[in-house]
């Protein structure tokens, strides 16, 4: 099929491929986040931590689908921000859709910083976390203004490295199975008085979460070559990807280690690898989670600039925010806002409470972006683009409403405040934009 190229006025230069597109996306949903989850679904489903994940899979494919046609049909930085405004016709929708998935994007690079900073950085150096988070987002900074494709090229070192740990677990459980080692009837066995149903749906939307990232990836559409052909293939490539390796996680994990242990551990994965007594270095564990975790970091923050810049260019944000460097063409202003908010949830926010806030906000961007699909059917582009069957967005709606109810009213009110501070912003912003045309 051919491609009416769509990106030829674009500020921003076409540098990712299909390979790097596909590395990009992988690296985002194999994150740091699965090498704790395990523990966690553990505690709800005992041994049958497959279960779920495969669950999850199949309701992240859903909305995929819907990503996959929007990017596609309007390949613009800012994602489902112009996905809602090109739906609803309602400037404060689309700001707020955009600024749920900036917060979550930002809050997230929060969480992951004050990570990386934590237990496994101590591992090798014992000094206070928040100066090392705060020095890294720097960093992190600095690597995404320098370029998307540098950018992207260190991501496929970080993706490689943050894969092989996650092959090791499985490498380690094959060798211990090959030995007469493990108890695989252990993968079918759910916590006593814990009916299978009941922990499954408790379990799902924490699964759900280890494959969150993929949406990340609309957001530098303006930067993908031919889009229309590659960002299909890399997307769903990539999650079926990360779906496997996290099935045979969710198998090899209760086969190596009793369930109990595995939902009590803070590192699940290390203890697995451990329990096989193939004899894995500890610290190489850790060192493969520092990876994770500043490939995730990465990849967050080169999302929530180009968040930041989409809605900028579309008068949502002050039009400074949409300012690229000459020479690497990239966001700049964007870049550095989104870093020092990062910095101070770092130094004030609550890692754990935000993490699931995180969650609830790409949930209402979920639901937008299905919805748009359908609305968007009637709307009539000048070049070929993918298309999903119309019950694919019309179940990944119902699939998003389902997991927020599983949502908790701490998280709901956290979620319901930030929604709050950005109508605030956005009508500030508005006013600022007609003071400006007054004078």
């Amino acid at each position: 099929m051919t491609t009416t190229d769509t990106n030829q006025t674009s500020k921003l230069r076409q540098a990712i491929t299909g390979p790097l597109l596909f590395l990009f996306i992988l690296g985002d949903v194999l994150g740091a986040g699965i090498y704790a989850l395990a523990g966690v679904l553990a505690n709800e489903v005992g041994g049958a931590i497959w279960i779920p994940l495969v669950v999850a899979l199949g309701l992240a494919l859903l909305t995929a689908g819907s990503y996959a046609e929007l990017v596609t049909k309007y390949p613009k930085a800012g994602g489902a921000a112009v996905f809602a405004e090109r739906a609803y016709r309602n400037p404060l929708v689309a700001f707020l859709v955009g600024f749920s998935m900036l917060a979550a994007g930002v809050t997230s690079a929060a969480g992951l910083s004050l990570a990386f900073a934590g237990d496994y950085f101590a591992t090798f150096i014992d000094v206070p976390p928040v100066p090392v988070a705060l020095a890294f987002l720097a960093l992190v900074a600095a690597l995404n203004a320098r370029g998307i494709r540098e950018s992207l090229g260190s991501n496929v070192v970080m993706t490689m490295i943050e894969v092989s740990g996650l092959l090791i677990v499985i490498a380690t459980v094959a060798i211990l199975l090959g030995s007469g080692g493990g108890d695989v009837s252990r993968v079918g066995v759910f916590p006593d008085g814990v009916s299978p149903i009941n922990g499954v749906f408790a379990a799902v939307i924490i699964a759900f979460y280890s494959f969150v990232g993929f949406e990340v990836s609309a957001n530098v559409a303006e930067e993908v070559k031919d889009p229309a052909r590659v960002y299909p293939r890399a997307l769903f490539g990539a999650l079926l990807t990360a779906g496997v390796v996290y099935l045979l996680l969710g198998l090899a994990a209760p086969i190596a280690l009793d369930p109990d242990r595995l939902a009590g551990s803070t590192g699940p994965l290390l203890e697995v690898v451990q329990a096989t007594g193939v004899g894995v270095p500890a610290w190489l564990f850790s060192l493969i989670a520092l990876v994770a975790v500043a490939n995730g970091a990465l990849l967050t923050m080169i999302m929530a600039s180009r968040v930041t810049f989409g809605m900028a260019e579309q008068g949502l944000l002050p039009s400074v925010l949409g300012r690229t460097l000459p020479n690497r063409k990239t966001p700049w202003v964007a870049i550095v806002a989104t870093t020092l908010v990062a910095m101070i949830l770092t130094a004030t926010g609550d890692v754990g409470v935000l993490a699931e806030t995180v969650v609830l906000l790409l949930l209402f961007v979920f639901i937008s972006t299905n919805v748009a699909v359908l609305v968007l059917r009637r709307d009539e582009v000048g070049h070929k683009h993918f298309r999903v069957w119309t019950a694919v967005p019309v179940l990944g709606v119902i699939s998003c409403i389902v997991l927020l109810t599983q949502q908790s009213g701490e998280v709901w009110l956290r979620g319901l405040l930030l929604i709050a501070v950005g109508v605030v912003l956005y009508f500030l912003t508005r006013l600022g934009r007609r003071r400006t045309a007054r004078g």
